[in-house]
């Protein structure tokens, strides 16, 4: 690995891949997934609706894996879009 040409010798740091990408849970982002989860179980065992549970569950999860395929943050981008309005109404 050779430093570009405008940083002095000894200014470069290996980075892992680790640490620049987002923490998945089956593909879906972590806070997506747990709040998945827990929307499924209280349904599923709060309510005692075990198929509507389960169902809610999987497709949540479908949902959250299509955004996530499409950009992994797409609740974030979801907030800021939800935060601001529209500033160009046709």
């Amino acid at each position: 690995m050779t430093a570009p040409s405008h940083l002095p010798e000894g200014f470069e740091a290996p980075l892992h891949r680790a640490l620049t990408e987002p923490i998945l849970l089956g593909g879906v982002p972590r806070t997506v997934a747990i709040v998945n989860g827990t929307l499924a179980a209280a349904v599923g065992l709060g309510l005692q609706l075990w198929l509507p549970g389960l169902a809610c569950w999987f497709v949540g999860h479908l949902l959250a894996l299509w955004g996530a395929q499409a950009d992994v943050q797409f609740m974030q981008v979801f907030a800021r879009h939800v935060k601001y309005p529209a500033l160009l109404d046709a």
